[in-house]
């Protein structure tokens, strides 16, 4: 199975991005992993937030196959313990899927377009953050999750 990490723009360059990349290498000694970022969509005039949500949705669709497994990343899903994340990406890796995606939308959240086509949302925190910070927040947990899943000293309790 490959765990995809989809995002809606490139990350910024700077600290942030040197994070990101260092937990995307973590990650990809436990198994194959990829980090697609989407270009941002580009309309004419300004759009409002729901059609750059609807514009946005067409972009990530185009990336995603049939049989993957898609995981959203909400303010609204389901919110897990470090722990419990782990445990619940060990069952989304045992359903055999052949990609994993895990999905950061824009600015604005998601389209319906995705919303449909997922399979579960997952919640980082009730809070609000920037999706910028998603990135790293969402590669720091996914690659504690494997360390948890392996036995590993990383995470303490």
């Amino acid at each position: 199975m490959k765990l995809i990490l989809l995002t809606m723009g490139p990350t910024k360059a700077g600290p942030l991005k040197t994070l990101v990349e260092d937990f995307g290498t973590r990650i990809g000694r436990y198994l194959p992993f990829e980090w697609v970022s989407v270009p941002d969509v580009r309309s004419k005039g300004r759009p409002t937030p729901d059609s750059l949500k609807e514009l946005e949705s067409e972009a990530l669709l185009r990336h995603l196959e049939p049989g993957d497994q898609v995981v959203l990343l909400d303010e609204n899903g389901a919110s897990y313990s470090s722990r419990k994340f782990a445990s619940q990406l060990q069952k989304w890796m045992n359903a055999g899927p052949k990609r994993l995606v895990l999905v950061i939308g824009g600015a604005y959240g998601f389209g319906s377009g995705v919303r449909s086509r997922a399979d579960a949302q997952l919640s980082l925190s009730r809070m609000t953050f920037n999706h910028q910070v998603v990135r790293l927040m969402a590669a720091e947990q996914l690659y504690r999750a494997l360390t948890i899943l392996r036995g590993e000293p990383y995470h303490n309790d």
